[in-house]
């Protein structure tokens, strides 16, 4: 015999089970609605990164929108909205899903907050290459003015590499810019008492002088050191002499133009630096035969540096007859003719001569 149901005990039962579904509905929107539209999903995609000729642009396209305040109290009124009498139906159904579906369903808002925007994608190709490279005056920079640029003077600087040290396959130095800038200050700077046209051009030059010395020191100081390299460091240590850089750079330039001579006997060059350095220095008579060698072996310049230790020494005639023999032997050489006026007036340095003007470049890298 069946019992009768009781109307109380159904009704609490009901309105639990539709409490609990009303929980499961709001806590499980959040959820769904972060939950990407994989239709709505970007398909373009961007070229490889190797790809350097290419510049891409991309404007933001989203492929989802955000709920709004109202989309979600509209879904809370819609849950509480339920009538006892729908609350079994709709629990069994949402239990039914439940075992059969992994994945929530996504959750679509009835009211989207605002349109999805269309992405575009804009790709900057190369412009026309011409001779002067890149030409940005059409095509891409519509309105922006083409610089104009102009270069005059154009020079070059030949490239020459000596051997590091002494022997076969020993490594190259690059000394282009050292030896262009030696050419340069050697008329200024090669003799003492040095003569520059201004107190600049003699402050960047005994600057420069500093830095290419510093740079040339670990391979001149080797015992090792080729003919080549110690010969420039003997140059640029004795130009750091003649524009007072200190005592250290007369004693670096004694050995290396020492060492030089000794590794090539013969080298009219080596000969003539060293007596250079030692007569116009004080010390005549050993200086006169390292520039008598000099002169052997053809070296012009160390006539004129055996007038200067003639005149030095008291012996003017000597000099001056020295210089006229010499203008006959080189009649192109106009410096000499300036020498000889120089002691035909009762003057003593021979280079004082009116300074060349040079073009120092104090921040030119040496590699």
């Amino acid at each position: 015999m069946s019992q009768p149901i009781n109307p109380v005990k159904h009704n609490k039962s009901a309105t639990l089970t539709a409490l609990a579904a009303a929980c499961t509905l709001m806590l499980s929107a959040p959820a769904l609605a972060a939950t990407p539209d994989a239709a709505t999903a970007p398909t373009a995609t961007a070229p490889s990164a190797i790809d350097s000729s290419k510049r891409i642009i991309r404007r933001a396209k989203p492929n989802a929108t955000i709920n709004s305040p109202q989309s979600n109290s509209a879904q809370s009124n819609a849950a509480n909205a339920i009538t006892p009498d729908s609350m079994t139906s709709q629990n069994a159904a949402q239990q039914d899903n439940s075992l059969t579906q992994a994945q929530p369903t996504p959750y679509t808002p009835a009211v989207p907050v605002a349109p999805k925007p269309t992405g575009t994608t804009q790709v900057y190709q190369r412009g026309p290459i011409t001779s002067t490279g890149i030409d940005i005056s059409r095509g891409q920079l519509n309105g922006i003015p083409t610089p104009q640029v102009r270069i005059s003077d154009i020079s070059f600087v030949p490239t020459l590499l000596i051997p590091q040290k002494t022997g076969l396959g020993t490594d190259k130095l690059d000394v282009s810019l050292l030896d262009d800038f030696i050419e340069d200050v050697s008329p200024n700077a090669r003799h003492y008492p040095p003569n520059f046209p201004n107190r600049s051009q003699r402050h960047y030059t005994r600057e420069k002088i500093k830095v290419l010395t510093e740079w040339i020191e670990p391979y001149a100081s080797e015992p090792d050191a080729s003919y080549d390299v110690l010969l420039r460091a003997a140059k640029l240590n004795g130009m750091g002499r003649n524009l007072d850089l200190g005592s250290d750079y007369a004693v670096r330039a004694g050995q290396y133009v020492d060492r030089a001579i000794k590794a090539k006997p013969d080298s009219g060059e080596a000969n003539f630096l060293y007596g250079m350095m030692l007569s116009e220095g004080g010390g005549f008579k050993e200086g006169k035969k390292y520039l008598d060698k000099a002169v052997e072996l053809g070296y012009t310049e160390a006539e004129q540096s055996l007038a200067q230790s003639d005149l030095l020494s008291d012996r003017r005639n000597e000099a001056l007859e020295r210089l006229r023999r010499l203008e006959q032997q080189v009649p192109d050489n106009s410096i000499i003719r300036q020498q000889i006026k120089l002691i035909e007036d009762g003057k003593y340095y021979i280079w004082d001569l009116p300074a060349p003007d040079i073009d120092v470049k104090p921040n030119t890298p040496i590699t």
